[in-house]
């Protein structure tokens, strides 16, 4: 592709207003959320989004996700709002949640990647309302990253995947949860968790009572079924190591660890504090204790295995609990489903 020169905008309104200007004139910009970057554009614009698969390297068949900064601009992108969604959105909204229901006229099938459902979510972070404010339309973007690696959560990795590629990134900071939204669909005859979030299916059934977890959430997408949520259907978030997650307790996994032979380029992703222990290389990932310290650091250290020289690495099993699903999640994903237990 042609190469762009891509400005590094900051945190200031000047900024955002350019940010804005690039947006509406059909560009993209990577923007900072409270979950990770998103790589934005005119999300009623089909060019515009068009350009966001060709930057990524992103298949055509996965769906973004649409981003407002008002709950009354959800109005217009879907065909109506139930009472349950409105529940939803009234708990969770400006969050790190995303409401799957059937779309209006004006979402273009790029954005739905082909199906009749739209996927809204309102974020928290201050700085993504006023750029989307700035750019006057709700703005359709998945993580700014070249497909398939680890999703950004500083301007610096964004930069790092974007440069020559889009307009424009904007410096907001570090992103707060580091893991990607919550994704339930209310589409259907029940609730259904499509993708796993900092909002917990606990959370979700405390409004909704019943909701389902999709097989997809903690297994590989079946054969042939179509991806309704972003980061259901591919290998994703990976580092260029292989990545095996090991389910054991730490006592096993140091023996394992000490029969590999090549350890110059095999490492453990662990836990604070097992470095001290463990007899490889090793980059932590948060506490054992803390999912939301783990999904804060998982993508970083993913990308630091690769700045490190990893060429194989065994990933210590997160739990499952709470944010621990997302974790998980994004974790199996990166290893491909490869998974041993001892």
């Amino acid at each position: 592709m042609n190469t762009l020169n891509t400005l590094l905008l900051h945190n200031t309104d000047q900024d955002i207003a350019r940010a804005g200007e690039i947006l509406r004139g059909g560009g993209l910009v990577a923007i900072p959320t409270e979950t990770v970057y998103g790589l934005a554009a005119n999300a009623l614009d089909g060019q515009a989004v068009a350009k966001i698969f060709k930057a990524k390297g992103r298949p055509q068949d996965n769906p973004l996700i649409v981003h407002i900064s008002e709950l009354s601009q959800w109005n217009a992108l879907v065909r109506e709002i139930p009472p349950q969604a409105m529940a939803l959105a009234k708990s969770y909204w400006p969050g790190p949640l995303t409401i799957i229901l059937p779309k209006s006229g004006i979402i273009p099938d790029e954005v739905s990647a082909g199906l009749d459902t739209v996927a809204v979510r309102f974020p928290s972070m201050r700085t993504t309302r006023k750029i989307i404010d700035a750019a006057g339309v709700p703005l359709a973007a998945p993580s700014a990253n070249l497909s398939g690696s680890p999703s950004p959560t500083c301007a610096k990795h964004t930069m790092n995947d974007m440069a020559g590629r889009i307009e424009a990134v904007l410096d907001g900071g570090d992103c707060n949860f580091g893991v990607e939204s919550t994704v339930v669909t209310l589409a259907g005859a029940v609730p259904r968790l499509l993708r796993p979030g900092a909002v917990t299916p606990e959370d979700l059934r405390e409004v909704l009572g019943e909701v389902e977890i999709d097989e997809a959430v903690m297994g590989k997408l079946k054969e042939g079924a179509k991806a309704a949520s972003p980061g259901m259907k591919y290998k994703h978030y990976s580092p260029k190591a292989e990545v095996t997650i090991v389910k054991s307790d730490l006592e096993a996994f140091c023996k394992m660890a000490e029969k590999i032979d090549n350890k110059e380029t095999t490492f453990a992703l662990c836990f604070d504090g097992e470095e001290r222990t463990i007899p490889l290389k090793c980059v932590t990932y948060g506490r054992e204790d803390d999912s939301l310290t783990q999904s804060h650091r998982l993508f970083t250290a993913l990308r630091e295995l690769d700045e490190q020289g990893a060429e194989k690495v065994y990933a210590r099993c997160p739990s499952t609990d709470g944010v621990g699903m997302a974790v998980y999640n994004r974790l199996l994903r990166a290893a491909g489903f490869n998974v041993i237990e001892l």
